[in-house]
């Protein structure tokens, strides 16, 4: 019977499958996923941390990106999806994980096919990368390898909270004039840095826009703007080149944008270097 139902599964493979109404997987067994498909980049980098030998089969194109993530020599070791309902269908694993905003109707079209697909909200906080951690480990049946990154997490913390640096103000500026405010992982590597978000103080939450005028009135100490530019001129990092903004080079710290996508114990290093550079702001060795 189950082997009627697999072979069934494989010839609807090459069919329309948002069509199918009937599921193909067979029911979630107990015991922990032996074949495990990431789809999100963030979901990616904590299965890499967490999955035991050869439970993790495949992991996102992102997750090979070297701009975008940390594991990206890592990401070799396994098969690249695109996040696409067809190519994971053919895996056949027994646990998608994806993030709340991964292609939706690939989510969709897997769950009503019968495979198991736990989702994950992106971090705002480090309670929410704890958490994160922790079901992590839980849904892979690896707690005791999630409570020992929740343990490097917090040690971590702890450094830096013991490492005081002299108190500056930074600003977080994007492409297109955005910035962090409160209720942000970037805020919160701010504040584990323990220097001041001026998006903070100047009342802003989310991701949302600081325009070049009132960033020069916040007059930050510390300037972000990632490390990353595009190959060609475009509209969306013309604030980079306006004059006002050029004339702050000397306050300007890149902070690679693979430490603040995801949260992890790796995340941390983004906030060391902003320690590093607020004790080089104030003339001290870091």
């Amino acid at each position: 019977m189950a082997g009627n139902q697999r072979l069934s599964c494989r010839l609807l493979a090459g069919t329309a499958i948002a069509a199918l109404a009937t599921p193909c997987m067979p029911a979630l067994a107990a015991e922990a996923p032996k074949r495990v498909v990431s789809m999100n980049l963030c979901t990616d980098e904590m299965a890499m941390l967490i999955a035991g030998p050869g439970q993790l089969y495949s992991v996102s194109y992102l997750a090979s990106d070297p701009g975008s993530s940390v594991l990206a020599d890592q990401a070799g070791a396994y098969v690249v999806n695109h996040g696409l309902a067809e190519e994971i269908f053919l895996m056949q694993p027994d646990l998608v994980i994806a993030g709340t905003y991964t292609t939706r109707i690939t989510v969709a079209l897997l769950r009503r096919l019968g495979f198991r697909v736990e989702e994950f909200a992106p971090e705002n906080s480090f309670d929410e990368v704890r958490a994160n951690l922790q079901r992590m480990g839980d849904i892979l049946g690896r707690q005791q390898r999630a409570g020992e990154l929740v343990a490097e997490l917090n040690a971590g913390l702890a450094g830096l909270a013991a490492s005081k640096p002299p108190n500056k103000t930074v600003a977080l500026y994007y492409a297109n004039s955005y910035t962090s405010g409160s209720g942000t992982l970037a805020d919160a590597i701010v504040k584990a840095s323990g220097l001041t978000n001026i998006g903070d103080t100047l009342g802003l939450a989310g991701t949302t826009k600081l325009p070049l005028e009132q960033l020069l009135l916040a007059d930050p100490d510390i300037v972000v703007d990632g490390d990353s530019r595009y190959a060609a001129p475009a509209l969306a990092q013309e604030n980079f080149v306006h004059p006002a903004y050029k004339a702050l080079s000397g306050k300007k710290v890149a902070i690679p944008g693979k430490y603040t996508i995801c949260g992890a114990p790796f995340t941390l290093e983004a906030a060391r270097i902003l320690q590093d550079a607020a004790r080089q702001k104030e003339g001290a060795a870091p």
